[in-house]
């Protein structure tokens, strides 16, 4: 940690309900970054009482489009670098160190790519394309900005060079398999309402994006590209249930969609 008095850097964390997960998340980037922004969207728990116990600055900001939300996160940042992160996220303390080491010697390098280990309970994930699964996470405030888009926003890169990591962020994506179908009932959820207001808006455009040939289409492709191409086979029965449920998103969310589309 020796590089990081010199380059200062913005923890920012997107919560909502999260205080369960809040306090190790801030606990990994405490004492190593000089500032802690928490963002929260109208938690019904601890969650903003647990952060600023720590010392993060809570702000409190319905989300109304998620990255427009993360854009306005970062926009709080008083430092010119900051480091994206979720309430399920950890940073190693070998990352650390290679962020020190990087910042240190790469002062033109504008983002980080960094990859993320993700998991299910305690078990890594592997295979399925969900290793490295990196993601821009460390960039300067005006070199970087997400799509204002409701699911599944785009990063949008503004300038500058990026450079890969080699340590890991781990991203403790699931508690159990009752969390993994609670949130992908959420997320073919908001997928559904997305494909909704495009109906609204150009129904042409939307029957050819979204349609029931489309959708079975897309069973058959995710279940083969997870499993066999991505390499889920690696993680035995989890990585068949993760190819399985992958298979099924589309799916699920054009069922969804049509319970709308008709009401």
């Amino acid at each position: 940690m020796k590089y990081m008095d010199k380059l200062s850097i913005s923890a920012v964390i997107i919560t909502k309900n999260e205080e369960k997960r809040i306090s190790d998340c801030i606990k990994s980037v405490q004492g190593w970054v000089d500032e802690i922004i928490v963002v929260d969207d109208e938690s019904s728990d601890k969650t903003p009482e647990l952060a600023k116990a720590l010392g993060a600055k809570v702000f409190l900001r319905k989300m109304d489009i998620e990255g427009r939300h993360r854009n306005w996160a970062y926009s709080q940042a008083s430092n010119e670098w900051i480091l994206s992160l979720d309430a399920d996220e950890r940073v190693t303390d070998g990352l650390k160190e290679e962020i020190s080491e990087k910042l240190f010697k790469d002062p033109e390098c504008s983002i980080f790519i960094i990859p993320r280990k993700n998991f299910i309970g305690d078990y890594w994930i592997k295979g399925g394309g969900l290793y490295p699964a990196a993601q821009m996470k460390l960039f300067k405030k005006d070199k970087f900005k997400w799509e204002e888009a409701e699911v599944h926003p785009r990063s949008i890169m503004m300038g500058g060079t990026r450079s890969f990591l080699e340590n890991d962020i781990n991203h403790y994506t699931y508690d159990d398999w009752e969390d993994f179908l609670k949130k992908f009932n959420a997320q073919t959820t908001l997928e559904a309402v997305k494909w909704r207001k495009l109906y609204l808006k150009d129904p042409k455009k939307a029957a050819y994006k979204m349609n029931f040939v489309h959708a079975v289409w897309r069973v058959m492709d995710r279940f083969v590209r997870t499993f066999f191409f991505k390499k889920g086979y690696r993680d035995g029965f989890i990585g068949f249930m993760i190819a399985c449920l992958a298979s099924l998103y589309q799916i699920v969310s054009y069922a969804k969609y049509r319970e709308l589309k008709f009401r």
